[in-house]
């Protein structure tokens, strides 16, 4: 692991990587998606500001709850001067996740609670499929495959 002097005001992608825990690649993506910023020395070597380190944990726990990339990167967009998330931040942004959390929870609930009526792959009664085929949509569509 690469040591960072106290004085040092930017890291490389290595010491990035090695400092969050993520890796260079994810770091990349995550430069590619507008989630994070570096600038470019003369070398085109990234170079990223200290602040990153946090934005990348912000970004890391934020995934962890299972919040969408695109959603973070709104969340991070709507930062005065793209500025680092504060604990302030966090508490307000994780207030206007939870709606969505709990909705997804609702629907991961209904898809459990419809497995029990699924009879498996083959689906030999699509008419009555809870999971392929809700409410018999497919028979709407007249005879035949509709799902290849």
């Amino acid at each position: 692991m690469t040591s960072i002097p106290a004085a040092v005001s930017e890291l490389t992608v290595g010491q990035l990587s090695a400092r969050s825990g993520v890796a260079i690649s994810a770091l990349r993506f995550y430069e590619d998606q507008g989630l994070i910023t570096s600038r470019r020395t003369a070398g085109n070597q990234r170079r990223y500001p200290r602040a990153m380190l946090r934005r990348v944990a912000f970004v890391r726990a934020s995934q962890r709850v299972g919040i969408p990339l695109g959603r973070i990167k709104d969340a991070l967009d709507g930062l005065p001067a793209n500025r680092t998330p504060t604990p302030a931040d966090w508490e307000r942004l994780s207030e206007e996740w939870r709606a969505d959390l709990d909705d997804r929870i609702d629907h991961l609930q209904r898809l459990r609670d419809r497995l029990v009526g699924c009879i498996g792959c083959g689906c030999l009664s699509l008419a009555s499929c809870r999971l392929v085929n809700p409410d018999d949509t497919l028979g709407a569509q007249g005879p035949g495959p509709r799902n290849l």
